[in-house]
């Protein structure tokens, strides 16, 4: 499946970024005022985190609800530790809570399937291959 996303960066911003994605409308980003950006907006590291506890999320709830397990929710917290991401290493600590369920082998499971998530596979066990291409105002 293709899928194309948009990114326009926004006139008068330093180096705020509109995104256009299916119809969704006021997705941006920004970088923090500490790298010069006016901090009006998650930075791509906050999206690229964020995006590893929203999948984990979802693939719990999916599974749980197809196992008619008494899930009410998930809260996942993400922490960040980047101070060596220049030497080629970033880590994520996810913090699931798993609401409604008690049973330590359901919690478990939940985690395990979570783990599963097509975003925390890519993240760990794809390539993922980027090819850039420039063109001009008059080919775009």
């Amino acid at each position: 499946m293709k899928k194309s996303i948009e990114v326009i960066s926004e006139r008068n911003s330093v180096y705020r970024q509109r995104v256009e994605l299916d119809g969704f409308e006021d997705l941006y980003v920004d970088v923090p005022e500490a790298f010069g950006g006016e901090g009006g907006a998650p930075d791509p590291h906050d999206y690229f985190d964020l995006s590893l506890g929203a999948c984990k999320a979802i693939t719990a709830q999916m599974y749980a609800r197809r196992k008619a397990w008494p899930l009410e929710g998930v809260s996942v917290r993400i922490n960040r530790d980047d101070s060596e991401e220049r030497q080629g290493t970033y880590r994520l600590e996810v913090v699931m809570t798993f609401h409604g369920i008690d049973a330590p082998e359901q919690l478990a499971r939940l985690e395990e399937i979570s783990n599963r998530c097509p975003i925390h596979r890519l993240m760990t066990s794809a390539t993922v291959e980027v090819a850039t291409r420039t063109t001009s105002v008059a080919e775009a």
